[in-house]
């Protein structure tokens, strides 16, 4: 029989510990709704989810000064050379491509696998 005064280890001690990295999406929906942003957006807040993922420490800053500034860059281009009469494919390619990006990358956030910008 153990003597029941006598100190038990912590169940603290033996817990694991937690990982280094804060997460971006507690849940697969939040997941999907975060990658959906940019695609429901077309591209205005391609954004949004990177700089959300800066201020929470998933990301480091400059990742979401990237994304700030290649979402401007292709707006601004889209809107300098759109031409109401002319029937130039390239503006409706740039914001696509910037679309299916931000949107594959948001949904990248949280891979372990991927290591550039973390």
């Amino acid at each position: 029989m153990s003597n029941p005064y006598q100190p038990q280890p912590s169940p603290y001690v033996n817990t694991p510990l937690p990982t280094g990295r804060p997460r971006m999406f507690n849940t697969t929906a939040a997941k999907v709704i975060w990658t959906l942003v940019p695609i429901v957006t077309i591209s205005v807040g391609a954004a949004v989810p990177f700089v959300v993922a800066a201020v929470k420490g998933v990301i480091k800053p400059w990742l979401a000064g990237v994304y700030v500034a290649a979402e401007v860059l292709v707006l601004g281009i889209s809107t300098a050379f759109a031409d109401p009469d002319s029937e130039s494919p390239i503006v409706g390619f740039l914001i696509i491509m910037l679309i299916v990006a931000a949107a594959t990358h948001t949904s990248l956030l949280d891979n372990d696998k991927v290591r550039i910008g973390k």
